[in-house]
């Protein structure tokens, strides 16, 4: 077996399949491991964050192949793999991570300290992240595979509920994170920034841990119609009303307990004539003006050290005007980075099993074809409400 297609980025907004070499068992450098498998790609996802990439707004190469987002069939172990063996399906954290160093150790896979040279923490297919070759292909090669990997118990069950199971790899463990770090509990009262498939995650999981209203921020009309129709509150950015304004009409007080971003570094400004504009800081600054005193901040949404397309210089450093002192002043609580997924997955994925929460539908899962990614990539950036899940193999078109 030697044929292998994936999704690259090509430079000026545009992605296109192209073949690739068939995976091997070698890392970045070239070096033989034999802690690693290569999967059959079920199912992959595009991302926000892939979009950032492609937009421009980062540093990424021409030619990375793309996708952090993969459940796949085992189809090759090497001689180190102890606990996996053909045949099994999977679903693969986005974290690339060791298991070996003290952050993972520690269940900061998020931030590994050996997988990436230039500096902590990895990723399959993003810039910057250890050059680990993306999974938005037929095959892929995922390394320290005993640790990493996540073993469906029963491969038939898993396959029935597939639209359900690709989110473990990234949105869900990720929108469940904001929501554990903003401090959601029994009870609570939650506003998410942002109606994307991450935010949609990120507010299903407020409602799984207790939340008692879940409120959704955003300027796209579409999004905010699918959020209302999956069973949250909304409220529309766009609108010259503020923010605590259309909150205090929900919940008649314009704070809350909890503040989720699922926006990050590309924000627009709020009212009729700054949601055509970016706003970097929008989010952040918004969210501490509507947490209560003494409430947390979760913030998986992303935020980058260089920004090319930035439309001020600080901000091409990353550097944002964020009212600190409000934060100080109100005794925020920040959680910023990337999601840990193997400290979530499992839990997660019981969830799913068990029907606690149907997270194809909340986030709007959509199957296309491999051949067909490029136009989901164009669909997914114009704001359609919807989870684009590539499927190589026309595996999971035939569990429908």
């Amino acid at each position: 077996m030697s044929e292998n297609r994936g999704v690259v980025y090509v430079g000026g907004g545009k992605v296109e399949v192209h073949s690739i070499p068939f995976p091997k068992l070698d890392n970045p450098q070239g070096r033989k491991i034999e802690h690693g498998v290569i999967l059959k790609v079920v199912s992959t996802n595009i991302c926000g964050s892939d979009q950032h990439m492609v937009r421009g707004r980062t540093t990424a190469p021409t030619g990375l192949v793309l996708g952090h987002e993969i459940t796949g069939e085992v189809i090759e172990c090497g001689s180190d793999v102890e606990t996996l063996k053909k045949g099994d399906l999977v679903s693969v954290p986005f974290n690339v991570a060791c298991g070996r160093c003290r952050t993972c150790k520690e269940q900061h896979t998020g931030v590994c300290e050996t997988v990436n040279p230039a500096r902590a923490g990895g990723a399959y297919g993003y810039v910057d992240m250890g050059d680990w070759i993306g999974g938005q292909s037929e095959y892929v090669m995922v390394p320290y595979a005993d640790f990493n990997l996540l073993r469906f118990p029963d491969k038939e069950q898993a396959m029935s509920k597939i639209r359900d199971l690709t989110c473990l790899s990234d949105i869900l463990p990720t929108g469940y994170h904001g929501a554990v770090t903003a401090g959601v509990g029994p009870g609570t009262t939650v506003y998410v920034a942002g109606a994307g498939p991450v935010g949609l995650a990120a507010a299903a999981s407020a409602r799984l841990l207790g939340a008692a209203v879940v409120i959704v921020g955003d300027v796209n009309p579409l999004r905010l119609i699918h959020a209302r129709n999956v069973g949250f509150e909304t409220v529309d950015l766009s609108l010259d009303a503020t923010l605590s304004d259309q909150i205090e009409q929900i919940l008649g007080t314009p704070e809350v307990d909890c503040a989720i971003d699922c926006v990050g570094f590309e924000a627009r400004g709020h009212g009729h004539a700054g949601a055509q504009a970016e706003a970097p800081a929008t989010v952040l600054n918004s969210l501490m003006e509507i947490t209560r005193v003494a409430g947390k901040i979760g913030i998986p949404g992303l935020y980058v050290t260089e920004d090319p397309g930035a439309t001020d210089s600080a901000a091409k450093k990353g550097s944002l005007s964020i009212r600190l002192g409000l934060g100080w002043a109100k005794s925020h609580s920040f959680h910023t980075g990337q999601t840990p997924v193997m400290k979530y997955n499992r839990q997660l994925m019981q969830a799913i099993l068990w029907d606690r929460i149907n997270i194809s539908d909340i986030v709007g899962v959509e199957v296309i074809t491999l051949d067909n990614a490029p136009q989901g990539y164009e669909q997914f950036d114009a704001g359609a409400p919807k989870k684009f899940v590539i499927d190589p193999h026309n595996l999971v078109k035939r569990t429908a």
